[in-house]
């Protein structure tokens, strides 16, 4: 049995938070042991909120350094940066013509984004068609999502089958993996965390920026000699630390009265700080030493199968074969029509 290729990528739209950790990049972690794990940095979709040139190279940089640094093992996985792969923006021109109006308006996404005050743009309203080619350009078997990014994944797995009525088996119809046990984690607002929002807890972050947006995490109006409400952003956050005896022990807390949320905001910012205390010392070395980090995605990039090949002469990631040879029809096509213009038979 051949093993099964998983792709998941990361935004470097900001500092990664706890969310993408737990949400994610635990799960690539552990995928890359058994699988053919591929991991890119999607700057390309950060362009939906971030416009900002130096920003967004600081960023990518910054977000790849990041992976290695939680664990993700350049010899074990492939690791790339998006916009080093000019041909998925190519392919996602062609399935935009696979792909409906009314398929885009009904995604739910759009409609949050929007509805929380990020300005509405081309680029934000296709983006499920340039999620779509990043997974079907690398012929992904599985895409592991959290709950909110299901029906991304539908859409592509609808615009894959309409081509492929079109041209043949070409395109790789990828399986759905949901972590059912997976929440959405919870922002401090008690929202999904997401830094577009300004409600996530970041895990490399300046440590006054972290305590700050620990102690700004909502809580409910109980009075001292009450009974705390679980059901609150707090409780669910330090919840994706501890084990379940600890889970627990933290409700018994909660249901007994005298607890001071202060008092659980300081034990919250002392088990994260401690919990990516080795990340956070890896990630520097990281930034302290730039020429190694721009080897290593080299190495993700050459480490490609046959749907990647590195060419050391312009130095970026090809896609030979399929694309190329889908292409080829259509400019015969255009030659012949030329050619039959010139000669006057047209």
């Amino acid at each position: 049995m051949s093993t099964k290729r998983i792709l998941s990528g990361v935004q470097p739209s900001g500092l990664l938070h706890i969310g993408n950790y737990f949400g994610m990049i635990k799960r690539m972690i552990h995928f890359q042991e058994s699988s053919d794990l591929f991991c890119f940095i999607a700057n390309y979709h950060s362009l939906t909120s971030l416009s900002n040139k130096e920003e967004l190279e600081k960023n990518t940089f910054t977000s790849f350094c990041d992976v290695l640094a939680l664990g993700l093992d350049p010899s074990k996985s492939t690791i790339w940066i998006q916009s080093h792969v000019s041909e998925v923006t190519e392919l996602a021109w062609i399935l935009s013509n696979f792909t409906g109006v009314g398929m885009m308006e009904r995604s739910t996404s759009y409609k949050d984004k929007i509805s929380k005050g990020l300005k509405p743009n081309m680029g934000l309203f296709s983006y499920p068609i340039l999620m779509a080619s990043d997974i079907l350009l690398f012929h992904s078997d599985i895409v592991p999502v959290g709950k909110d990014q299901k029906q991304h994944l539908e859409m592509t797995r609808d615009i894959a089958i309409k081509f492929n009525n079109a041209f043949g088996d070409v395109l790789t119809v990828p399986e759905i993996d949901i972590e059912e046990n997976t929440n959405i984690v919870t922002g401090i607002d008690d929202q999904k965390m997401s830094k577009s929002y300004n409600n996530a807890i970041p895990i490399f972050g300046d440590e006054k920026y972290v305590k700050d947006q620990i102690m700004n995490i909502v809580t409910d109006s109980a009075g001292l000699d009450e009974p705390k409400d679980i059901n609150t952003p707090l409780f669910k956050i330090y919840s994706l630390f501890l084990d379940k005896n600890e889970v627990k022990e933290l409700e018994e807390r909660y249901n007994t009265p005298g607890l001071k949320y202060m008092d659980v905001k300081n034990e919250l910012f002392k088990c994260i700080m401690e919990y990516f205390s080795d990340q956070r010392s890896k990630r520097d070395e990281y930034l302290s030493n730039p020429d190694s980090v721009y080897d290593l995605m080299k190495l993700g990039e050459e480490k490609g199968s046959v749907i990647i090949s590195f060419d050391s002469d312009i130095g970026k990631i090809v896609v030979p074969g399929w694309l190329g040879e889908l292409l080829t029809p259509m400019i015969d096509a255009k030659e012949r029509l030329i050619l039959e213009m010139q000669s006057g038979s047209l």
